[in-house]
């Protein structure tokens, strides 16, 4: 699946069977369901889980947070707009996994 074609399965209801919990997590983000993102993330201990973590509490507005989840993440605290680093970390996370 590449970036495009996650996109277009925001207009389903359900994100498609085959994702991972964090990709999972950022779809349900996209869908403005955060406490399912955040479910998910939290269930991921891995430093790509801290990252969406992270993300998910600057889209809280909750900064300090975030910074500990960046942090733990080893990613610099991001300061680009949401809807651009929602891009970055899904586009990521369909190359990685």
């Amino acid at each position: 699946m590449n970036l495009d074609s996650y996109r277009k399965s925001l207009d389903g209801d359900a994100p498609p069977t085959d994702l991972t919990g964090v990709q999972k997590a950022m779809w349900f983000a996209a869908k403005g369901d955060w406490d399912m993102a955040h479910k998910l993330a939290q269930a991921d201990n891995s430093p790509t889980g801290a990252w969406v973590h992270a993300y998910l509490h600057r889209v809280e507005g909750d900064e300090n947070n975030a910074g500990y989840w960046y942090a733990r993440a080893g990613k610099p605290h991001s300061t680009a707009r949401l809807q651009t680093e929602w891009a970055e970390i899904a586009n990521e996370l369909l190359l990685k996994f």
